[in-house]
């Protein structure tokens, strides 16, 4: 950061839901106008009197020890298992009201806006149920995989127990639900980054490899084309996966984060495919079926399908495209003092590693490159930074990634061309945040 950047230190009024009542606004806005005043004041007073500087004032936080310094605090392990702080309460995966008419079948969004670095803690990992989740006895839970016409040699069931003894691997990846940003294809819809970008999430997934249990089963590798995958909730969520997939890096997980799965995550047992869709990451996994051609089932063919200006329907298009976000500042949020910020965001690809962010704060007519801070892991989230002066005057922040393919990320009107404005799923366009005169950041559209 150069000496320019340290004078003023821009404060971001952080809004964990997102939504401020005008009390809030106007007390904001109160702050920073006094905030300048201030600035102002001390700005004259230092060219009456050269190069003096005013005394600091004492601050009672410093000068007078606080409660938590003088007194015993709690005792170990007073909570078995960490909470976290009351003061980050707000800081919660949230349900957008009016989603859906039956929660169990809905969608929670995570926080993007309050988290840092690449992962997402396991209890703010957003959640996508068919038919409601479910806290299952791993006592009782068992994987089959099986396949027809000598496909597997060895068709066997797995308990939790067995599983859990072989080889394992833990690797970090993103899951990204195809309908990410799925209500901002025709205009703006939702006003914060948790509700356009918060159906996606990255953890460190454990497990094992899908490769070796069908080895241990005697998949027949020449004729086998593709997996079913199934789950074991009232939805029986079934999938199907190609079998370039299914040897390649696919999981069949019980670890997130270090910790067995949540239960609104699928514990005991699901499916990761790296860089798809996440419908395609069964959770409460308990069959794998080997085949020689796509099943073609219900959330294959009618639903997760991409619809075309001409009518047709797109299938078995699961690739999650080279995706970004910027997530402070964004919309919701409000800038309270002209100064540097730090603007952060993530970037994904479901094609490989991230290789380049750009970042635009006139709207896209200029860019200049971020800072990617590691670790840089294919198919997982990548952090980018970006130091940016703001003086006050009107200004629209976007981020461009680039991906190991080269592939670009598009601008909304350059995807609408090819994709219309009726799609729901695979909306991966540049975003961007109008930060007013007043500090205020909004969800915004340029084409």
């Amino acid at each position: 950061m150069s000496d320019n950047l340290r004078d003023v230190i821009g404060r971001v009024l952080p809004a964990p839901e997102n939504h401020l009542s005008p009390e809030l606004l106007e007390k904001a806005r109160k702050a920073r106008r006094s905030f300048m005043a201030k600035a102002l004041a001390m700005g004259a007073g230092a060219a009456a009197a050269g190069k003096a500087m005013a005394a600091p004032e004492g601050e009672d936080a410093i000068l007078k020890l606080p409660e938590h310094t003088t007194g015993l605090g709690q005792p170990v392990a007073a909570r078995g298992y960490g909470m976290p702080s009351k003061w980050e309460s707000n800081l919660q995966r949230r349900e957008s009201p009016g989603l859906t008419r039956v929660s169990q079948a809905s969608v929670s969004f995570t926080p993007l806006q309050g988290l840092f670095g690449i992962i997402t803690p396991s209890g703010l990992h957003f959640e996508r149920h068919h038919q409601g989740w479910w806290d299952i006895d791993p006592s009782k839970h068992r994987l089959m995989i099986h396949g027809d016409d000598g496909l597997i040699k060895r068709p066997r069931v797995f308990t939790m127990d067995e599983l859990m003894r072989l080889p394992s691997v833990s690797r970090i990846h993103f899951l990204e639900c195809g309908a990410n940003t799925a209500m901002e294809w025709a205009n703006v819809a939702v006003p914060t980054v948790q509700y356009t970008h918060g159906m996606c999430s990255c953890s460190e997934w454990t497990g094992v490899l899908l490769s070796t249990l069908l080895d241990m089963c005697g998949i027949d590798r020449k004729r086998a084309k593709y997996v079913l995958a199934e789950g074991a909730d009232g939805s029986s969520m079934t999938r199907t996966i190609p079998i370039e997939l299914a040897m390649d890096d696919v999981i069949v997980a019980w670890g997130q984060n270090g910790e067995m799965l949540r239960p609104e995550n699928g514990y005991p047992l699901r499916l990761i495919v790296p860089g798809v869709q996440a419908v395609s990451s069964v959770k409460y996994l308990r069959r794998i079926e080997v085949g020689d051609k796509p099943w073609n089932t219900k959330d294959e063919t009618v639903h997760y399908i991409d619809l075309l200006p001409n009518g047709l329907h797109r299938q078995y298009s699961g690739i999650q495209e080279c995706k970004s976000v910027i997530t402070t500042p964004s919309g919701g949020q409000t800038l309270l003092d002209r100064g540097y910020y730090n603007i952060s965001g993530l970037a994904w690809s479901g094609r490989g590693t991230i290789k380049a962010v750009d970042v635009s704060v006139d709207g896209g007519r200029t860019w200049r490159p971020a800072r990617l801070e590691k670790p840089i892991l294919p198919k997982a989230f990548t952090r980018f930074n970006f130091d940016w002066v703001w003086d006050g005057k009107p200004a629209i922040l976007q981020s461009r990634a680039i991906d190991s393919t080269g592939y670009v990320q598009p601008k909304i009107n350059q995807l609408r061309a090819v994709r219309g404005t009726r799609s729901i799923y695979h909306n991966n366009a540049i975003q961007s945040w109008l930060v007013s005169e007043n500090g205020e950041v909004s969800n915004v559209q340029v084409y």
